[in-house]
């Protein structure tokens, strides 16, 4: 992976060490972003990821490339860009308290009727994706008593006919209580929000937004930050997170 901030390669560590210390992967627009948006106006420290270099310079360059946002550009599905994130994220800051698995696509098609051709890289980011992220994190976060943040849908708890990305996540539905289940004894806890329907780009390649309300991803981002800010020892597990007027 490569990086960028708004400051040089020097490490960042010595700025507000205390401050909490967060990984956001897709992190350089929608959901991810406004979380990252929230958690620096706080007095966080953010390490955002995605596969667009130019994308998260320009989202830097929108926040002033403020000293305590470090930018990584690298793949959510691969081991070794994930571990590599992490990594910088330590070796930067010096602590990592919560890690937000973001990065998903869709393919917008169905089981039945789509392109194959799509779907490999969809599971991949949507489903090993996450747990690539968690394996990553989780002795750094055993040590800051951490969370774990999962965005997931209300696709997966609804079924949709025929929706492969639904079945993506349903998967991280489970991912999440699976992992609870085992990391809580360590202290750390796990979140996943699962939204409705956002105006976020997931809709691009769909072609057009969808009918009715949407959230906003600046809404989004307030339930994530709302999970993480919970006091120590209390364990918010899933929130589902609609627009008025979806019934689905």
């Amino acid at each position: 992976m490569s990086n960028s901030s708004g400051t040089s390669d020097a490490p960042l560590a010595s700025v507000a060490s205390e401050a909490p210390v967060a990984l956001i992967t897709g992190g350089g627009s929608g959901i991810g972003a406004a979380v990252a948006r929230r958690l620096l106006e706080a007095g966080g420290r953010v390490v955002v990821t995605g596969r667009g270099e130019k994308r998260l310079r320009a989202f830097a360059e929108e926040l002033g490339e403020p000293q305590g946002l470090l930018t990584v550009t690298g793949n959510a599905a691969d081991y070794d860009c994930v571990r590599s994130a992490v990594d910088r994220a330590l070796g930067e800051f010096g602590r990592l308290d919560t890690v937000v698995a973001n990065a998903g696509t869709a393919t917008h098609d169905s089981v039945a009727e789509g392109d194959p051709a799509g779907w490999t890289d969809m599971v991949l980011t949507n489903v090993l994706g996450p747990a690539l992220l968690i394996r990553a994190s989780i002795d750094a976060l055993k040590e800051t008593r951490g969370r774990i943040v999962l965005v997931g849908s209300v696709a997966g708890f609804v079924p949709t006919p025929g929706n492969v990305y639904g079945a993506t996540k349903w998967a991280v539905t489970g991912l999440a209580e699976n992992t609870r289940r085992q990391v809580t004894e360590w202290g750390v806890g796990v979140t996943l929000i699962a939204p409705g329907r956002v105006e976020t780009p997931f809709w691009d390649g769909y072609g057009s937004l969808p009918p009715g309300r949407l959230l906003t991803a600046d809404q989004i981002a307030d339930s994530v930050v709302w999970a993480i800010r919970q006091p120590a020892g209390v364990d918010v597990n899933t929130v589902v997170v609609r627009p008025i007027g979806q019934p689905n």
